[in-house]
């Protein structure tokens, strides 16, 4: 069969739609009750807080770091018995800025609207150093914690430790990550071949609300984690 002639009507889209009122009562319930749940405040900012405030590390990737080393580690450990030694996110999941003020709900789901969750992979220190390498080459500030790596002012590494001792080769260490990273988003491609892969089922976000909840004022800092030397 060949197709001789395609005919099309164009319909258009009219911002005076009729509201459905039968919908409209149906689902005021919920909208009332998510929009409560939202504008819970659970935690709060003395400033504000946007990962364009630093060169390698800023003060909200630091907190969205410790946030996932923190609330994952006591997953994990409960799981294993081990803990988690570093975690590593990307620059590019952070996709609000914290205002100054109050801390709600809302606030996780405009940071990370993302469904990412929490992995930990064991790795040898020979990944360990490529996941070095790749942050000397990436010169952005990716968030991570339980590192230590300096660059030097043509972005070489100067020093690279994990929980402020040198990279064993062969040693296996416990890395934190998201399911998106793991998978080979922005080219993170050393978390594979590993030993062994731990799904969380831990959404990040469900992590930074369970923390917000836990502190009334939150006060990330910049630090020395990932640093260069100028």
């Amino acid at each position: 069969m060949v197709i001789s002639k395609i005919e099309g009507k164009q319909i258009g889209i009219k911002d005076s739609l009729a509201i459905n009122q039968e919908f409209e009562n149906e689902i005021a319930p919920y909208r009332a009750r998510l929009q409560e749940d939202m504008n819970t405040i659970i935690s709060y900012a003395p400033k504000t807080y946007s990962k364009t405030d630093g060169d390698l590390n800023t003060a909200i990737g630091n907190l969205m770091a410790d946030i996932v080393f923190k609330q994952g580690n006591s997953i994990f450990n409960k799981r294993t018995n081990k803990n988690i030694d570093a975690v590593i996110l990307n620059h590019g999941g952070i996709r609000s800025i914290i205002s100054e003020g109050n801390i709600t709900t809302e606030t996780a789901f405009q940071v990370m609207p993302f469904e990412n969750s929490i992995v930990v992979v064991a790795l040898k220190g020979q990944q360990i150093d490529s996941m070095m390498q790749y942050l000397s080459k990436a010169k952005k500030a990716h968030p991570v914690q339980g590192i230590t790596l300096t660059l030097d002012k043509d972005y070489s590494i100067s020093e690279a430790l994990i929980q402020g001792k040198p990279i064993i080769k062969d040693k296996t260490y416990y890395l934190a990550t998201n399911d998106y990273l793991y998978d080979g988003g922005d080219s993170m491609l050393f978390f594979k071949p590993n030993d062994t892969t731990y799904y969380l089922n831990y959404k990040i976000r469900n992590a930074m609300i369970d923390y917000f909840k836990k502190v009334d004022t939150i006060n990330p800092k910049i630090d020395n984690r990932f640093t260069q030397i100028r």
